[in-house]
């Protein structure tokens, strides 16, 4: 699978932007899958629901099915967090792997910056930083990606993986 990484400091607009990168290449007929890292605790099931109780009794794993989707929800219950490696691993086959957070995975990353947040720039230090979705000209030799244009991020993304042609 290829993987490709959207690092970038909270407010940033990383999510906004990989859910219309996302959208982009869907409708281009790539399969594409996200993993996303939380720095927090997080919890996509309901307090009350039947696998919350499940969970909460003390289930490792609880999978969830129906006719529309499946979910696993796996508690590490004192487990050191898995690494993306691993995680990628547990991903069907698709073209594409999107991953957001992550920020240090030796992964390719486009940076997603804007002038509203302050925090030091990650592509100066990073060498697995291909390129800069950003709001402002920036001071980089790298590819500039308009933040406002998810059309331009995805095609970069697309040429980034293309095979180069033989005598190219």
């Amino acid at each position: 699978m290829k993987v490709i990484g959207f690092a970038g400091w909270s407010g940033s607009g990383k999510t906004t932007l990989v859910e219309q990168v996302v959208a982009i290449l869907s409708a281009r007929g790539l399969a594409v899958s996200l993993i996303k890292h939380a720095h927090h605790k997080f919890d996509i099931d309901h307090e009350g629901k039947d696998s919350w109780r499940h969970r909460h009794a003390g289930c490792r794993e609880v999978l969830i099915s129906s006719g529309v989707r499946w979910s696993l929800m796996h508690e590490l219950r004192g487990e050191e967090e898995m690494s993306l490696e691993a995680l990628l691993a547990k991903l069907s086959p698709c073209d594409l792997v999107l991953v957001e957070g992550f920020k240090r995975a030796r992964i390719p990353k486009i940076e997603v910056r804007r002038t509203a947040v302050q925090e030091a720039a990650f592509y100066p230090d990073d060498p697995d930083i291909v390129a800069v979705a950003t709001d402002v000209p920036l001071p980089t030799a790298l590819p500039q990606l308009d933040i406002n244009d998810a059309a331009a991020v995805a095609t970069f993304i697309e040429r980034f993986f293309a095979p180069v042609a033989v005598g190219a």
